[in-house]
């Protein structure tokens, strides 16, 4: 007679006692398990959001932020009236295409992490806040408006996360003339922990909604900010040893006087 068990729930555990031993059907807590949970991943529904948020000058460094302010000062880039600052764009940018038109050679992109509220909690993604750098030197909140806002098409469970959340890396490349180059490559320790970027989101406008997208603000390039013929981008978790990754061409249109 097999005495395997006849699901996962349930254990068996002999005992001896002098000649004998007894056999105990032992049911295992819904909390205990015999193997790690799996980790959740699921397709980014895009049609779902119609809340889009950008967060800018969202370093945690406040010293190297004010730096960077100074610096794009001298450029010609206004200060921010407060950092970090979130600008409300419309939620129809959101696109996970892999190519996207833009008016002019002077965007460019930037990768960052999505924070997105569902229904059942929080996900994680990853998005380009794709920028006119023309533009944004003298308006940037309309600037952010000009470009597709691009994601990775699949989004990770934020719980499956958050407890290494600072161990995440950023990084993207720029395709140019056939040639590709790393772009931006640091952690995500760099930018505001999610908790806190949404309690100042709150505090400045009012919660993430369900159905609403966080971008949560983006890492230093590696050297100067630049256009690109291909823009590529990755979110790695090197502890569970998984990446979210895309990759988008960006088709210049002409700028008709």
């Amino acid at each position: 007679m097999s005495l395997a068990p006849a699901d996962d729930r349930y254990t068996f555990r002999a005992i001896p006692c002098d000649s004998f031993a007894v056999v105990f059907l032992i049911e295992l807590s819904p909390f205990m398990s015999t193997a790690s949970s799996p980790l959740a991943s699921r397709a980014f529904e895009i049609a779902s959001i119609d809340y889009l948020v950008l967060a800018g000058w969202a370093g945690r460094d406040t010293a190297a932020v004010e730096a960077h302010i100074r610096e794009l000062e001298v450029l010609g880039t206004p200060r921010p009236s407060r950092t970090p600052i979130f600008y409300r764009v419309s939620a129809s940018l959101l696109t996970t295409a892999d190519a996207i038109q833009v008016v002019g050679g002077d965007s460019s992109g930037e990768v960052e992490f999505i924070i997105v509220r569902d229904a059942d909690g929080l996900w994680v993604g990853l998005g380009s806040d794709h920028t006119d750098r023309a533009l944004e030197r003298s308006n940037v909140a309309l600037s952010k408006q000009l470009c597709a806002k691009i994601a990775a098409p699949t989004l990770w469970r934020f719980d499956d996360v958050a407890s290494h959340w600072d161990r995440l890396e950023l990084r993207s490349w720029a395709h140019r003339d056939g040639q590709r180059e790393l772009y931006q490559d640091g952690l995500v320790s760099a930018v505001l922990q999610p908790a806190r970027l949404l309690e100042l989101h709150e505090q400045s406008a009012t919660g993430l909604p369900t159905g609403g997208a966080l971008f949560g603000g983006t890492i230093p390039t590696v050297n100067a900010i630049g256009p690109a013929d291909k823009f590529e981008m990755e979110l790695h978790d090197p502890v569970v040893g998984r990446s979210l990754r895309h990759r988008y061409e960006i088709q210049t249109l002409p700028v008709n006087a």
